[in-house]
């Protein structure tokens, strides 16, 4: 299930409608999130680079679903998704990492792991939605 509607002539979903799930917002919001977790993380050398790649990753989801919906294709539109997904596995490998370095987080990183986890699912989602869409046309 996603939020997305097809219409018959084949155009790219309406991201302006209200009755939808706003995963621009839960994305920034899951960014806003690891940024405050990530304040949290005493500074060594092990972690900063676990922080430095965490928090680039976790941005980069929301900035790319931005431009996904301004896709000028199917095709770019389903591209920039795919690069959302990369981008959230990636979240999820330096949470791990994270919760590794800092066993003292780990109960602060799990419902991050797990909003990421939902977040790849509603991606992967998307494009398998978006692909069966192009193939009936």
């Amino acid at each position: 299930m996603t939020n997305f509607q097809f219409s018959m002539n084949n155009q790219l979903p309406n991201f302006q409608t209200k009755k939808k799930y706003d995963l621009e917002e839960r994305t920034a919001k899951l960014a806003e999130k690891v940024i405050e977790l990530t304040k949290k993380v005493k500074i060594t050398p092990i972690n900063k680079r676990i922080v430095e790649q965490l928090v680039g990753s976790a941005g980069s989801i929301g900035a790319n679903y931005c431009e996904a919906t301004e896709a000028e294709s199917k095709k770019d539109f389903i591209h920039k998704i795919g690069l959302c997904k990369k981008e959230t596995k990636e979240t999820k490998h330096w949470l791990r990492l994270l919760a590794r370095a800092n066993p003292s987080l780990k109960e602060d990183i799990k419902p991050l792991w797990q909003e990421s986890q939902e977040i790849l699912l509603i991606f992967s989602s998307i494009i398998k939605t978006t692909k069966k869409s192009s193939n009936k046309f």
